[in-house]
Parts: structure tokens; C-alpha cells; sequence
């Protein structure tokens, strides 16, 4: 699997909740409506960010299982959190955090998903994952449903990029740049060739067939030079040096693109989308 570094995960932590979208998060939210406890396991769990997000639409009890392959993002996950908490202490398994009439638990399972994605314990009601799925294959992701299916359980899967590049204002590179990452995305993230652009739509039509329900919605990041300037420069660095490594742009085209837009962007648009799978009611 891929490492992603504490400092990127940190600094679009901002970004990616305001960019969550608000009706799946409403529909997760529903689905547990009148629970007392839910026990969730976070795929990729990265940092815990997951848990910052999600922790005030679910119960108030919660028990959560960070999977990530990272053993530093693990440890790190931990002291974070328990800095986000109103009170945290050590317990067996991990922590114990409240944070307002929350009252959380949570243990960390350092495993590479690329193996199978079937990692959570038998207690799990609910599985999460951000910003992973347009990194796995379609494989993967099938194996992902038909385990998800055997237990029943739902998914919310948040952020996974869907091919949109959008700066303001135009360059006349935007297009070839666009289309080069786009291929870039789809190389060996660890997991198999990677769906990319195409994941979201095969990771829901494979929940569809499965019997699932779903409410899913756009959650692009629209980062500009007033609220997230830094995440805009990483975010072109990292663009320009993916469409580098394909070989596709002549190295003067892709200077050219990134001083343009580093001095003169105004905007950045970066496509995700977010879906909640809930199994129907006459699936159960």
C-alpha cells in the first residue's frame, strides 16, 4: 500500500470535512437513528480522521477499529485524537475518549489492506473508509462488496476522487494535464492496477447488485488562495509530478503549467464523491 505522510493527511483534514456531503452523511446518520452503540471499523484509517469526522452523527457509545498499514499513522491516530477528546485515558485495547456526551473506544490493527479487505471483527456494524477506494482495483473492491454482503453490513465511503481537475483560470495545458494524471491514477497503488476516476461508480454498481441501497453525492474540494493556499500548492505539486512520472508531457509543459497556476490560480476544483450502502430492507 501507499504511504501518505502525517503532515498531507493533517493538512486536508480541513478541506475534506467541508467537502463531505451532507446528505449521505444525513443518511448514515438516519440509518443508526435511536441506537444506544455502534461499533465501526475504518479502513486506510490514516491519522483518526475518520473518527473526528463521523463520531457526532453516530450513537453515543462508539467503538471503533483503525486498519492501516502504517504503524507511525497509527500511533500518531492515538495522541490525536486523545488532543481532540475532552478527556482520553488508556485502556486494554487502546484508548477510552469522550468528547460532549460521545463516549468512545478505540483499538488500532496495524494490517495491509491489499491482502483481502476483510480485516473487521465479527462486532462490526458499520465500515467507513476515505479516500482509499480510487486507490484499490476492481477487484478488490468486488471482494470488498461480497464481504461486506456476507455480514450485511453497510459502508460509508467518503472523498474517493473522481477524475475532476478544474482550475480557475484556464491554462491551455489544464486538458493534457487532467487526462495524464487520470492515467497516472490508475497505476499499482499496492492493491492491483487501480480504478482511479472509474472507482466510485464500479464500488457503487457492484453495491447495487448486491441488493444495496444507496444515497451517494458529489464532495469536491474547491480549494482557493483565501482558505487553503498551502493544500492548493501541494495539491499542484503533486498533480505535476504524477503527469511527470507518465512520461506523456514534455518536462517544459508541465513547468510551464505549474509556475502558471502556482502564481496565477484563483481556484482549484478536485473532484470526490461520497455514498452510504445500506442493505435493503427486503435484502436483510
Amino acid at each position: 500500500m501507499n504511504k501518505f505522510s502525517q503532515d498531507w493527511l493533517q493538512l486536508r483534514e480541513p478541506t475534506d470535512v467541508a467537502s463531505r456531503n451532507k446528505s449521505v452523511l444525513a443518511a448514515c446518520a438516519s440509518a443508526f437513528e435511536g441506537r444506544e452503540s455502534l461499533a465501526i471499523c475504518d479502513l486506510g484509517s490514516g491519522t483518526g480522521a475518520s473518527v473526528q469526522a463521523f463520531a457526532e452523527l453516530l450513537p453515543a457509545k462508539q467503538s471503533w477499529t483503525l486498519v492501516d498499514h502504517d504503524a507511525e499513522n497509527l500511533a500518531s491516530a492515538l495522541v490525536v485524537l486523545a488532543e481532540w477528546s475532552d478527556t482520553a485515558a488508556l485502556c486494554a485495547a487502546g484508548i477510552e475518549l469522550r468528547r460532549g456526551n460521545k463516549y468512545i473506544q478505540v483499538q488500532t490493527l496495524q494490517l495491509d489492506l491489499s491482502a483481502h479487505p476483510k480485516c473487521w471483527p465479527d462486532s462490526t456494524e458499520l465500515v467507513t473508509a476515505s479516500a482509499l477506494l480510487d486507490l484499490t482495483s476492481g477487484r478488490w473492491m468486488k471482494d470488498l462488496a461480497m464481504a461486506l454482503r456476507s455480514r450485511g453490513l453497510p459502508l460509508l465511503a467518503t472523498l474517493t476522487f473522481d477524475g475532476l481537475i478544474q482550475c480557475e483560470p484556464h491554462h491551455d495545458h489544464d486538458r493534457a494535464v487532467r487526462e495524464s494524471f487520470n492515467l497516472h491514477q490508475n497505476r499499482d497503488k499496492g492493491f492491483g492496477p487501480a480504478a482511479g476516476a472509474s472507482a466510485a461508480h464500479a464500488i457503487e454498481q457492484e453495491m447495487t447488485k448486491l441488493g444495496y441501497d444507496l444515497t451517494a453525492g458529489d464532495s469536491a474540494w474547491f480549494l482557493d488562495r483565501q482558505s487553503s493556499s498551502q493544500l492548493l500548492d501541494e495539491t499542484l505539486n503533486g498533480i505535476a509530478n504524477a503527469v511527470f512520472e507518465t512520461g506523456l508531457l514534455e518536462p517544459s509543459e508541465i513547468t510551464q503549467w505549474r509556475r502558471s497556476h502556482t502564481g496565477e490560480i484563483k481556484s482549484l476544483t478536485v473532484g470526490h464523491r461520497d455514498f452510504f450502502a445500506r442493505l435493503g430492507k427486503d435484502q436483510g
